[in-house]
């Protein structure tokens, strides 16, 4: 599949396919070819779509090349949902969506790193509220697709499904790791701004909060705790990344021209206390599932099983009925954040 001789003219573009097209990016393309390799296109649609709307296609193609990754099948034979996937022993539904900004908002790629601009970074609240907005209203229209339409099909039935969702809502979407989802879906806001203002009044970090709602700009209130009862019990698990970006690719690959310095934040053993590192991509370890989430659903009909995704560097967070307490797994040394900057090499 040629994800990249251009099938739209230049004006139709998206902007993240057009920046990627230049000399210096090779080694990320090829990259992302060998992640694409083995993907079925079904419908046809797939390079029209990665050309002109970008992000939901490399979503899909990060998506598969996870699946090779952990040496699972995927089973093309039906034309949706996205992924009937099996590791072997089981089989599970996945569907694949994205968070992409309002109408009239800034685009992710508006970032113009500005005095302003990262002044405002310095507090989360916003950040993390409009992502939650995006966030619910994208899981919301998959979780309705499903009841519609795919529960009632023969290959659906009596399997979990996984919605994998990646926010593209905003610039600077890849600072937000886990807050507004884990917000969104149990009510549980890691208060980040409420320690910068009084860190003294919180010595062991930022407080855990219930904030039970958040409010859209029209005064709307999208409720949080989405997996606190049983309305979203056709969902099992949601899997989440923000740092699915042509970052991982940078970081990831070798690159003979540039050399990519590579910031990120990790967390880090025992306890998972996050910690910056910088260093040349070339000392840079990570691996494509770096940065994968797993969040489960305890009230979900066919609940997940949190083997399923099981592996050192993946976060999940699952409620154990048999010890009756909330199992949090992979977070002592994950990747919660990271950013790229390429530099020519020098001969």
């Amino acid at each position: 599949m040629d994800l990249f001789t251009p099938v739209v003219e230049e004006h139709l573009q998206h902007k993240n396919f057009s920046s990627i097209l230049i000399p210096h990016s090779k080694a990320e393309r090829d990259l992302l070819e060998e992640w694409a390799d083995g993907f079925v296109d079904r419908d046809g649609k797939l390079v029209k779509e990665f050309q002109t709307t970008f992000n939901s296609s490399f979503w899909e193609i990060y998506l598969f090349s996870v699946f090779k990754y952990y040496g699972f099948s995927v089973d093309w034979s039906s034309p949706t949902p996205d992924f009937s996937v099996s590791d072997g022993k089981s089989e599970i539904i996945i569907e694949a969506v994205t968070a992409n900004s309002a109408q009239g908002k800034p685009n992710e790629w508006d970032k113009t790193f500005g005095k302003e601009e990262m002044e405002a970074l310095r507090r989360f609240k916003k950040l993390n509220t409009e992502a939650i907005i995006r966030l619910s209203n994208s899981i919301f229209s998959k979780a309705q697709l499903y009841d519609k339409k795919y529960r009632k099909l023969d290959h659906v039935k009596g399997k979990p499904f996984v919605l994998a969702v990646a926010p593209f809502e905003q610039p600077h979407f890849n600072l937000q790791y886990d807050r507004p989802i884990k917000a969104l879906l149990y009510d549980y806001y890691v208060d980040e701004d409420a320690y910068l203002d009084n860190p003294d009044k919180f010595p062991h970090g930022p407080p855990r909060v219930n904030l039970g709602f958040v409010e859209k700009g029209n005064g709307t209130e999208i409720q949080l705790g989405l997996f606190n009862n049983p309305s979203m019990s056709e969902v099992s698990a949601i899997v989440f990344s923000c740092v699915a970006t042509w970052g991982k690719l940078c970081a990831m690959s070798e690159n003979p021209i540039n050399e990519a310095m590579v910031s990120s934040i990790w967390g880090t053993p025992p306890n998972g206390i996050p910690e910056m590192q910088n260093c040349f991509s070339g000392d840079h370890n990570e691996t494509v599932s770096d940065g994968l989430q797993v969040f489960h659903n305890p009230y979900a009909k066919h609940p997940l099983d949190p083997s399923f995704f099981r592996s050192e560097r993946v976060v999940q967070l699952y409620f154990d009925k048999i010890t009756e307490k909330w199992i949090r797994e992979g977070d002592q040394n994950c990747l919660h954040f990271r950013q790229v900057i390429n530099y020519p090499r020098v001969k």
